[in-house]
């Protein structure tokens, strides 16, 4: 199973649409994990509209969009935690590895945005992936996001970058 992993899209506010390349590896992904900050409905909208199967969470500056704050999802034998990580860059993965270890067991991997930094770490013995900001939108200097080959139980993740 191919797994698109994207975050804080900030569309409309800080860009304007997610580059060509990245929303081709959206579209042919068998499911798309958003960890929040869309900034509109319309950029929900137009997510779901590529998505095969989306799993999305509201970020901070997402509370009218009607997502939940975490969600849980698994995918050939994975357990994913998807949170934003909302707060201080300095606690974020104290906080998103706290979020996965009440979702679910450290096994889970952790997936969450909020720091526009591409992040492929293990903190605490949690897996912890944040696929940084699919627009490039600032403080990120490029757009990022990251895919995943997800089969019996193990995971495979590529970053990307433009």
């Amino acid at each position: 199973m191919d797994v698109a992993l994207i975050s804080d899209s900030h569309i409309p506010s800080r860009e304007h649409e997610i580059p060509p390349s990245f929303r081709e590896r959206i579209e042919v992904a068998d499911h798309v994990i958003h960890a929040g900050d869309f900034d509109s409905k319309g950029a929900l909208s137009d997510i779901r509209h590529m998505a095969t199967a989306l799993t999305a969470v509201s970020g901070n500056i997402d509370p009218q969009i009607g997502l939940p704050e975490r969600a849980t999802v698994e995918l050939g034998g994975v357990t994913f935690v998807v949170t934003h990580g909302t707060g201080s860059q300095r606690g974020w993965a104290d906080r998103v590895a706290a979020a996965v270890r009440e979702e679910a067991d450290s096994n889970a991997v952790g997936v969450a945005g909020h720091t526009h930094e591409l992040t492929d770490t293990v903190y605490d013995d949690v897996w912890l992936l944040n696929p940084g900001s699919v627009t490039g939108a600032s403080p990120a200097d490029r757009p990022t996001m990251m895919t995943a080959t997800v089969e019996d139980g193990t995971l495979d993740v590529t970053q990307h970058e433009l």
